[in-house]
């Protein structure tokens, strides 16, 4: 049912992009420019289509494209995505002024050209696993495709397209390594393998006989390689598969916390650190390009030198047996 209303989501925004190319003059021409640059900065397909999209509905509100606007018009449509919004974090509204934003960008534009507004984005600590919590999402898998999928993401800190780029010639049982090729800002990086995931993943790829992706979908001779085969997409893992074996996982597990693939890399890193890592090599292992993104973690680890506690301990300790 979710991936149908997937579906139907994706057709209505290829709709909404169609109808601005025949009815908005120049808006097919300012879409190849805008997906050239989108390409040449090494952005992905889903941004471009998702920035599109917004900037798509901002050309058929008008019936021009955003550049032959003045900046009180865009006002008053950002102002009616406001009072429009039903979400308190106001997501349509936000993408919409990145979407122009990028696309004043890739014109020659400065923000200032429409007045765009400053989004002062939310500064929100990760959710992270207790170890326990983990144990119990690993403990609970009944597929091992799952249990391994999981044990790499928090094993080595991985973000989803990486783990659903991962190839069988990425793995370095010998060497106890993993290579991410072509990472979150096109950057290879490495990373130690547990010696208990090299052997869940021997025995994962015995029984799964993997061709090419570690994670990747049904081979020959099973119910939908045809399918994927005839309609032209590779052998990954689909991002939604992957989000929803976590969703699955932690379900199982009964964790009460909000649970996504990015909770395993933030509480890989966590862990990392509260067993003693430097937050210089946890900054490489992560692929993170400064260590100022890194250095959230040092505000959620309990680290033994400087271990929080509430007041109520020591009043307790101080009063509660007198």
């Amino acid at each position: 049912m979710a991936t149908k209303k997937k579906s139907l989501e994706a057709l209505r925004e290829n709709k909404i992009i169609n109808q601005a190319k025949r009815e908005v003059p120049g808006f097919a021409e300012l879409l190849h420019r805008f997906e050239r640059t989108v390409s040449v900065l090494g952005r992905s397909q889903s941004t471009f289509q998702n920035y599109s999209r917004h900037v798509a509905a901002v050309s058929l509100h008008f019936g021009k494209i955003p550049t032959e606007l003045d900046p009180e018009q865009t006002h008053d449509y950002l102002f009616y995505l406001q009072k429009k919004s039903k979400s308190p974090s106001q997501s349509y509204f936000k993408h919409t002024v990145y979407g122009l934003r990028f696309l004043l960008k890739s014109e020659g534009l400065s923000y200032d050209f429409l007045s765009l507004p400053e989004i002062k984005k939310e500064k929100k600590l990760p959710v992270v696993l207790s170890k326990q919590e983990v144990w119990q999402m690993l403990s609970g898998c009944k597929l091992l495709k799952h249990k391994i999928l999981i044990g790499i993401l928090y094993g080595c800190g991985l973000r989803c397209m990486e783990v659903r780029n991962l190839r069988l010639c990425d793995l370095d049982f010998d060497r106890k390594q993993l290579k991410v090729v072509q990472g979150k800002g096109k950057k290879d990086r490495y990373l130690p393998l547990s010696e208990h995931l090299i052997r869940g993943l021997k025995k994962y790829i015995k029984a799964e006989k993997p061709e090419d992706y570690l994670f990747g979908m049904p081979r020959e001779g099973r119910a939908g390689a045809s399918t994927s085969l005839s309609t032209g997409f590779d052998s990954r893992y689909s991002q939604r598969g992957v989000q929803w074996a976590v969703k699955q996982a932690s379900k199982t597990a009964n964790i009460l916390k909000e649970v996504s693939v990015h909770t395993l890399r933030h509480s890989f890193a966590t862990h990392l650190l509260e067993d003693g890592m430097d937050i210089l090599s946890i900054k490489n292992l992560l692929g993170h390009e400064s260590i100022d993104t890194t250095l959230v973690y040092l505000q959620i680890a309990q680290l033994s030198t400087q271990k929080l506690f509430s007041p109520l301990d020591t009043l307790f300790s101080e009063f509660g047996k007198k």
